[in-house]
């Protein structure tokens, strides 16, 4: 397999992306498992960290190439940016089923709704523009996350 042929595969999270009913939702749904394990493996902040920011900068590169590969802007199909963004999203909060689903739902809400400024990251364009708008979106969600946590 080729080099470009990779990036796209995992821009893709191999089939998940090509599901044809609700690909974004889907990619989120990848990632809880991960959350999940990560979780109950106690990894520390530092490592979380290391693997969540190898995952958006491999998905800024993956996304950019399955960009041009499949063609048209941002792609459906395309779904490590949910993928990376419910990393954020989950980022310094306890890995516990009801923060994962709360995460889960503020996530999606926040993707699919874009309120400014998510909306405007998309212009930035290719695995930039694909990549920040979810990232932004999970940076939201776990603020109010946090919020959530110190109130109760």
């Amino acid at each position: 397999m080729d080099k470009d042929r990779l990036l796209a595969l995992l821009a893709t999270l191999g089939p998940v992306g090509h599901i044809p009913m609700a690909p974004g939702t889907l990619g989120t749904l990848a990632c809880v498992p991960l959350v999940w394990l990560l979780g109950v493996l106690a990894v520390p902040w530092p490592v979380y960290l290391a693997i969540m920011t190898a995952t958006i900068i491999i998905g800024t590169i993956a996304s950019s190439k399955a960009e041009e590969i499949i063609g048209g802007k941002d792609p459906s199909s395309v779904v490590i940016d949910e993928f990376a963004g419910y990393m954020v999203a989950m980022a310094l909060l306890p890995p516990t089923w009801g923060y994962m689903v709360a995460a889960f739902i503020l996530f999606r809400f926040f993707d699919i709704v874009k309120p400014p400024p998510i909306r405007s990251l998309e212009k930035l364009g290719g695995g930039p523009g694909i990549m920040a708008d979810d990232i932004l979106a999970g940076v939201i969600t776990s603020a109010i996350l946090q919020a959530w946590k110190l109130m109760i």
